[in-house]
């Protein structure tokens, strides 16, 4: 793993995870510009710390594989889709960057030259080193795996120290704190120990990712601001997922 910053940053390479349907902000699908351009501010504010940031954004906003199977389109057609989706997105988020002035690459795991390079982690790794922030899409580029589990593969490649998975809580909960307002939040919680409570951190192809190459995961609330920040930092943000 690459070594942590001096000063005010734990971590020194993320890789930051955030689900499609977090942009869609108050609306019913689609791209919010507001919530778009609240996480591009926040990821230039982290960014402008010396942290190296790699980002891996889902595609629900737009299109699900697994919801079109359900509606009589072949699954394998509608991951495809929903990989597509996924790089509507990442053009999203590259757009609003750049536009605040901040260098981006957008690497795709299928291949479309016109609009962004082909997935090399020694290039992406080059990039991050020179303080570019790199956008992987259209997840693993294979059929049947998540964009948990393109997270968790880009960001043991590219030897990132942490996934921090942006979310809508603030972390893990004993049950779904929408739903049980007794739930309680961890701070930390072991692998082992989700596996055997149940919870929903990640699915499992992406967990058993983590979990075997001691890649820790943080969930936090993405829609504070300066949280994200803050989780770099090392501050008591969210739950700590660790071996």
């Amino acid at each position: 793993m690459s070594k942590a910053t001096s000063g005010t940053t734990k971590y020194k390479r993320i890789l930051l995870k955030l689900s499609g349907e977090s942009l869609m902000g108050e609306q019913a699908y689609g791209i919010s510009d507001t919530m778009l351009n609240a996480y591009a501010d926040e990821i230039i504010a982290l960014a402008s710390t010396g942290v190296q940031v790699a980002i891996v954004i889902g595609g629900g906003n737009i299109y699900r594989g697994i919801q079109a199977a359900a509606n009589g389109i072949d699954r394998v057609q509608g991951d495809h889709m929903g990989m597509l989706a996924t790089m509507i997105n990442s053009l999203a988020l590259q757009s609003a960057l750049e536009a605040k002035g901040h260098s981006t690459r957008l690497q795709s795991a299928i291949k479309m030259e016109q609009i962004a390079e082909p997935f090399i982690r020694r290039r992406a790794v080059r990039h991050l080193e020179k303080g570019r922030t790199v956008i992987f899409g259209a997840g693993t580029g294979n059929p049947y795996f998540t964009t948990d589990t393109a997270a968790s593969l880009r960001a043991i490649e590219i030897e990132a120290d942490v996934i921090l998975k942006g979310t809508r809580v603030d972390g893990i909960y004993t049950a779904d704190p929408e739903k049980d307002k007794s739930a309680t939040r961890y701070d930390r919680i072991t692998f082992d120990d989700v596996i055997r409570k149940g919870l929903n951190v990640m699915d499992m192809t992406a967990f058993t990712l983590c979990r075997e190459n001691k890649l820790p995961i943080i969930v936090f609330d993405m829609n504070k601001p300066g949280n994200l920040q803050r989780v770099a930092a090392g501050e008591p943000v969210g739950t700590l997922v660790e071996v």
